[in-house]
C-alpha cells in the first residue's frame, strides 16, 4: 500500500498532544537545548534564556499546531512534514535529526525530531490565536458548534471540487489528504463534485463523516506513515481502517467495484465510482 509523504494532520498532532501533556503540565523548564536553529523560521538564539525557569501551564492544539502555554507566553510548535515528539530520558544521546530538547526536572526531556526541518518553534507573549500563523485558520471540525450547515454556508456558489474545499484550512482545519478521501467515501460524495452543487442535507452527512473519521483516527493513534510515529515511538494504526485510500484497483469494501485513482491539486484521490456520486 502506498502512502503520500505529507505533514502530520490533526489526528496525529492530537495524538502527540495527548501523549506529551501528562509529562509537561506543572513542570518547570530547566533548559532548552537547540542543536539546530535552521527551521522553516529560525529559532531565536535567545529562546533558551527566555524559557529557562518558566512553568508549563497547558498544552493545546489549534489545527496542526501545538500551543505549549508557559508562564508569560506560548510556544507555537508545528511538526512540519516529518516531525515527531517524544518524551525521553534527557541523558539519552541525540540522534542525527534530534534538533531540540525541552529539558524538564526529574531527568526527562521533550525531544523534537525533524529530519527535513520544515517544522516550527515560535515564541509569543501575545494571544497565540491572533498570531499570523494561526489567525487565518477556519473552525475546528470537532467543535460541537461546527456542523453541516456551517460547512454548507461557506460552500454555496463555489465551483471548487468538494475535496479541495475540505482540505482548505481556511474553511475547516485538519482534514488532510488521506482523511478527505475517507470522509468523502463515508459520505457517498464524489471527490470532483463542485462544492456549490451539493445539497444542504448531504453536507450534514459530510460533516458527520468528518467528525467520525477524525475521532476514529485519534482513537487509533493517527495514520501510519513512514514519517510519523506516536510520542512513545509506536506507529499510528488508522491505516488498518482505510477503506479507499491507497486501494486503487482493489474491490470496494461496500459494493465490490474497483476503486479508482485520480490526481487533484497534485495529490492522490481514491474513490468508488459506484458508491460516490
Amino acid at each position: 500500500m502506498r502512502y503520500d509523504r505529507r505533514m502530520p494532520e490533526l489526528p496525529e498532532v492530537e495524538t502527540a498532544r495527548r501523549g506529551i501533556t501528562p509529562h509537561l503540565i506543572g513542570r518547570r523548564i530547566d533548559r532548552l537545548i537547540v542543536r539546530e536553529h535552521r527551521f522553516r523560521l529560525p529559532i531565536p538564539s535567545d529562546l533558551p534564556k527566555i524559557l529557562q525557569g518558566r512553568v508549563i501551564e497547558n498544552v493545546r492544539r489549534r489545527g496542526k499546531y501545538l500551543l505549549i502555554n508557559v508562564s508569560g507566553g506560548t510556544l507555537i510548535l508545528h511538526l512540519g512534514m516529518s516531525g515527531s515528539l517524544r518524551v525521553v530520558p534527557h541523558e539519552r544521546p541525540p540522534e542525527r535529526h534530534d534538533h531540540v530538547d525541552l529539558v524538564l526536572p526529574e531527568g526527562v526531556a521533550l525531544r523534537f525530531t525533524d529530519p527535513r526541518r520544515f517544522g516550527l518553534l515560535v515564541w509569543t507573549t501575545e494571544d497565540p490565536l491572533k498570531h499570523s500563523l494561526l489567525a487565518h485558520l477556519g473552525p475546528e471540525p470537532l467543535d460541537p458548534e461546527w456542523d453541516g450547515m456551517a460547512l454548507w454556508s461557506v460552500a454555496k456558489g463555489r465551483q471548487v471540487a468538494i475535496k479541495g474545499l475540505l482540505m482548505d484550512a481556511r474553511i475547516v482545519v485538519g482534514v488532510g489528504n488521506i482523511y478527505a478521501n475517507e470522509v468523502l467515501f463515508m459520505a457517498g460524495i464524489h471527490p470532483t463534485r463542485p462544492a456549490g452543487r451539493i445539497a444542504a442535507a448531504r453536507y450534514t452527512r459530510l460533516a458527520d463523516a468528518v467528525k467520525d473519521v477524525l475521532k476514529q483516527a485519534i482513537e487509533q493513534g493517527g495514520t501510519t506513515l513512514r514519517d510519523f510515529v506516536a510520542e512513545d515511538g509506536r506507529p499510528g494504526y488508522f491505516s488498518q481502517s482505510l477503506r479507499v485510500y491507497g486501494r486503487s484497483g482493489m474491490p470496494c469494501l461496500s459494493c465490490g467495484g474497483a476503486i479508482r485513482e485520480i490526481r487533484q491539486l497534485g495529490r492522490a484521490t481514491y474513490y468508488c465510482p459506484y458508491c460516490q456520486r
